[in-house]
This record gives structure tokens, C-alpha cells and sequence, in this order.
């Protein structure tokens, strides 16, 4: 890949899994200078030994911005993990603000695909919102609409494995998976490449059903994994039985209620003509982390 945009080169959410595999990126492609921002710059102290300036900066506190910002030229806004309502929404408001106060060219962010207003995933409106002042800020952007992560299906593919079934609220409704690794290098080479302004679907190479899951899941434990569609309340009940806070509960439960209704029933070539390389498949993904999904749960 040729590197076509110059720095400084500015990673906020640097400590977190997707940025640290951006910033591995970067470096991999002798890009600079690279401005890692996070929270918790001890968390990432390792990084300054390979080149990287790590610098401070929380969307949580815009005073912090200005400093984390200054002198940078194209800025990646990882989208916060923030659930609470409204959250969100000012930490990406805060840092927008800080962009566009010292001059950034363009802001490269993780979205959602399809954050329409009737998606029901409850932060739907924080990614569309975000856009909105992303695209009112003046600066260039690449907005980056990721799919849901075939990383959480190894979250739940274990439990299913050890209960011997698959449930979820999901209907038939099939889900356009991708790899938290393949959003990671999405996020990188449009850093490195991307002129302009554009609005990008990041998605894997197929929609799959949580039936389809469910077959792959016993591929992995060599016995039937049945798929049992149950309703959203029920899913949230089954949750908050096993120590999830409500809220927490509803969220995750509005990402079945969204696959049902067809809203991440998106598959795209975006990722393919971004960076040369098609998504890795649920499949593929899966099969190569038979030995973390068969791996028995932790008690409690």
C-alpha cells in the first residue's frame, strides 16, 4: 500500500483494542508522525519506544483536546463505548469541536451502518448526530460505517457451545459480520489514502443468519448446536438472570431486535476497493478461534 497523505497522523482511543491495531498499522506501513491519544497514556508507554508521541486527551474534557489535537493533520475519532444516552454524543461533540478548532484536514470516524432513526440499537442517533457535525465541521472526512463485530460472536458462540444451544433474538434477520481487525485496516488506509469525503458500508464478505452461526458453532464442538430464536424481552430477562445490569441488558437485546428487522443486513465492497483486501468471513473467523470458543466460560 502507498502511503498518499502526509501527517501528523493523530489515533484517539490509542489504548483501546481497534486503536491499538490501527496504530500497529501505521507503523507496519512506515507512516509518521504518528500522535497516539487515550486516557491512559501508561497504558500505551510501550509506543514510545517505537516513534510514537503518546499524548493525553479525554472527549470528556475538551480543555485536554487542545493540546492532544495540536499539530495534527488527520485525526481518527474512534467512536466512544459510552452506552448512557446523550454520552456519547458530547464526548464526539467535544472532539469535533477540538478538530475543527485547531485545523485539522480530515476525520476519519467509526460509525454504524445504517444509523437510521428507525434502527433500534440504542445509540443509533449518537453515530448519526456525529456525522452530521463531522460533515458541518468544514474539515474532509472519511465516515466509516462499521457492521456489528464477528469478535462479539465469540463472546456468546462459547456459551452457546457450553449450553448446547443458540439462542437469540435475532428471527431470521442476517448480519453483514466484520472483523474488528479488518475495521482496524479500514481505519489506517483511509488515513494513509483517503482524499476527499466519503461515506463507506465496512462490512464482511457475506450476511449470515444466527442459524447459519449456530451450524458453524457445531462445525467447532463436533455435536448439533441448535438455534433457538426466542423474543427480545426474554433475551433481556436471560441476561439480567446472569448479572447483567438492565440497561446493559436492552442494549445488547436491541442488536438481535436490529439484525431481525434487516437494518445490518448490509454486505459491501467497500472494504475490498478501500484497501485491496476483502473481509475475512464469520466462518473463517470462527474456525480459527476454535480453541477461545471451546474453551470452557469462567464461573460467575
Amino acid at each position: 500500500m502507498t502511503i498518499t497523505q502526509s501527517g501528523p497522523f493523530i489515533v484517539t482511543g490509542a489504548s483501546g483494542q481497534l486503536g491499538r491495531q490501527v496504530v500497529a498499522n501505521l507503523l507496519a506501513k512506515g507512516a509518521g508522525p504518528i500522535i497516539a491519544i487515550t486516557r491512559s497514556p501508561n497504558k500505551i508507554a510501550d509506543l514510545v519506544e517505537k516513534g510514537v508521541e503518546v499524548r493525553k486527551g479525554d472527549f470528556n474534557d475538551p480543555q485536554s483536546l487542545a493540546t492532544a489535537f495540536a499539530s495534527g493533520k488527520r485525526l481518527l475519532i474512534i467512536s466512544t463505548d459510552d452506552l448512557e444516552p446523550g454520552k456519547r454524543l458530547a464526548a464526539h461533540t467535544n472532539a469535533i469541536a477540538a478538530a475543527k478548532a485547531e485545523g485539522i484536514a480530515h476525520i476519519v470516524y467509526t460509525s454504524l451502518v445504517n444509523p437510521v432513526e428507525e434502527c433500534p440499537i440504542t445509540f443509533t442517533a449518537d453515530h448519526r448526530d456525529t456525522e452530521a457535525l463531522i460533515m458541518a465541521s468544514g474539515a474532509a472526512y472519511t465516515i466509516l460505517r462499521n457492521n456489528l463485530y464477528a469478535d462479539l460472536v465469540l463472546i456468546g458462540g462459547g456459551q452457546s457451545i457450553a449450553m448446547g444451544k443458540h439462542f437469540a433474538a435475532a428471527a431470521d434477520g442476517k448480519t453483514g459480520y466484520v472483523t474488528r481487525t479488518d475495521c482496524a485496516r479500514a481505519a489506517s488506509v483511509a488515513l494513509l489514502q483517503e482524499a476527499g469525503s466519503s461515506i463507506l458500508d465496512i462490512t464482511g464478505p457475506a450476511a449470515i443468519s444466527q442459524a447459519e452461526i449456530a451450524a458453524i458453532l457445531s462445525e467447532i464442538a463436533g455435536k448439533d448446536i441448535p438455534y433457538i430464536p426466542i423474543s427480545a424481552d426474554d433475551l433481556v430477562q436471560a441476561m439480567v438472570g446472569n448479572g447483567l445490569p438492565e440497561f446493559m441488558a436492552r442494549v445488547f437485546a436491541s442488536f438481535d431486535e436490529a439484525i431481525a428487522q434487516g437494518y445490518l443486513d448490509v454486505v459491501s465492497g467497500d472494504l475490498a476497493k478501500l484497501t485491496g483486501q476483502a473481509g475475512q468471513s464469520v466462518h473463517d473467523f470462527l474456525i480459527a478461534n476454535k480453541a477461545a470458543l471451546l474453551t470452557p466460560p469462567k464461573p460467575g
